[in-house]
C-alpha cells in the first residue's frame, strides 16, 4: 500500500497508474461517525423497545457494529498518518479507539452466548463503554471537523457503501449467534438481582415499613393479604430475561376513587428511584410482595415491588415506599433514569 492519503494501491507492472482499493480518509472518518451514531442510537433505542420491533432495530444496530469493524483497515492508515503529527491531546484519540474496540468485543461476546463476565455482564462493558467514549467522540468531531468535497458523492464511493451495508448484512445473518429474545437478552431461570446504576440493596423491616398511595398509609400485612397474580417477563438491560409469576395487588386497588382524574402515578423507591406511568395503566400495573410462590428477597426488591408486564427492566421500581398521583404527564421523566 502506498499514499494513504487516498489509500490507493500501484498497479502491478505499471508503476505510473494507481487503483483505489478504499475509500478515502475523509470518507472514511465520515462513515465512521454516521455508523457510531447509528449504533447508539439503535442501542438506546432498543432498550426501550420489546417484541419484534427490538428484533429489527438490534440488527441494525449489530451490522452498524460489524461495518465499523470492516472500516478498521482504512482507519489504520488514517490514524497512522494522524499519529506522526505533534498534536495536543493525541491520548484522547487513543482512548476514544480504545473504547470503541472495548464496546464492540464485549458486543460480539455478549451476542455469541457469553454474557457473564465475572461480577458485571458483557452488557455492562458493552454499553459502559459507549457512554464513556461520548464526550470523547464529540471532542474529535469537534477538533477534527469533516471536510468533504463534492466528490466525494460520486456513484463509485456509493457503490462502496452499499457494498459496505450488504457485506455487514450479509455477516450479521451468517455470523454464529446465540439464541436470544427478540430484545438480545438471554434466558435466566431466576431473576438476577441487580440495581439501576449506583444504587445498593437496603435491608428493609416490615415492622416499620409503610407505604403511602395518594394520602393513605399501608402495612405490609395490608399488602400481603392480596394475592392477585400475573404472569410476566421481566426482561434486564444487563442482558437477561426471566419469566415468572408475580403475587400482590393490582395498583388501581389501591388508589383514591378520583385518581382518573389525574394523568400519571409516580412509583418512588426507598432509594429515590422513581418512574412515571399513565393513570389508565394502573390496572396492570402489580405491586408484588411474592414470586414463585415465595417471598421476595431483598435483592428482588422485598418487601415490595412494581411489576410492569411488556416493559423492560428499568422500569420494575423495587422496594417501593411511596404512590404520588398527580397532572405530570407520564412521558415528563428522562427515557432512561438518571441516578
Amino acid at each position: 500500500m502506498g499514499g494513504p492519503r487516498g489509500h490507493r494501491g500501484w498497479i502491478a507492472g505499471d508503476p505510473g497508474r494507481k487503483l483505489t482499493v478504499g475509500l478515502p480518509g475523509r470518507l472514511t472518518n465520515a462513515s465512521l461517525f454516521l455508523l457510531l451514531a447509528a449504533a447508539f442510537a439503535t442501542g438506546w433505542l432498543a432498550f426501550e423497545l420489546s417484541g419484534q420491533r427490538a428484533q429489527a432495530v438490534l440488527w441494525l444496530h449489530a451490522a452498524a457494529g460489524v461495518a465499523i469493524v470492516l472500516l478498521v483497515p482504512w482507519k489504520s492508515l488514517v490514524a497512522r498518518r494522524g499519529l506522526r503529527r505533534n498534536r495536543d491531546l493525541r491520548w484522547a484519540s487513543v482512548v476514544l479507539a480504545a473504547g470503541i474496540a472495548i464496546s464492540i468485543v464485549f458486543g460480539f461476546l455478549h451476542s455469541a452466548g457469553h454474557p457473564d463476565v465475572g461480577y458485571l455482564t458483557a452488557m455492562d462493558f458493552h454499553v459502559g463503554a459507549a457512554l464513556c467514549l461520548i464526550p470523547f467522540l464529540v471532542w474529535h468531531v469537534v477538533a477534527r471537523p469533516l471536510r468533504l468535497r463534492s466528490t466525494d458523492l460520486s456513484r463509485r464511493n456509493f457503490i462502496k457503501g452499499g457494498l459496505l451495508a450488504g457485506i455487514a448484512g450479509l455477516a450479521v445473518a451468517l455470523l454464529p449467534s446465540a439464541r436470544r429474545a427478540t430484545t438480545g437478552s438471554f434466558q435466566a431461570a431466576y431473576p438476577v438481582a441487580t440495581q439501576w446504576m449506583f444504587d445498593s440493596v437496603p435491608q428493609l423491616d416490615t415492622g416499620s415499613w409503610r407505604l403511602a398511595v395518594a394520602g393513605k398509609t399501608w402495612t405490609y400485612d395490608d399488602l400481603a393479604g392480596y394475592s392477585e397474580r400475573v404472569t410476566a417477563v421481566i426482561d434486564c438491560t444487563g442482558g437477561w430475561y426471566s419469566e415468572q409469576v408475580w403475587e400482590g395487588v393490582l395498583l388501581e386497588r389501591l388508589l383514591p376513587n378520583d385518581a382518573t382524574l389525574h394523568s400519571s402515578v409516580n412509583i418512588i423507591s426507598h432509594t429515590g428511584y422513581s418512574r412515571r406511568f399513565a393513570i389508565d395503566d394502573a390496572g396492570s400495573l402489580l405491586l408484588a410482595t411474592r414470586m414463585a410462590g415465595a417471598p421476595l428477597d431483598a435483592g428482588h426488591g422485598y418487601p415490595v415491588r412494581l411489576v410492569v408486564p411488556g416493559e423492560r427492566g428499568f422500569n420494575w421500581v423495587k422496594w417501593v415506599v411511596a404512590i404520588e398521583v398527580d397532572d405530570q404527564p407520564w412521558w415528563w421523566q428522562p427515557p432512561f433514569p438518571l441516578q
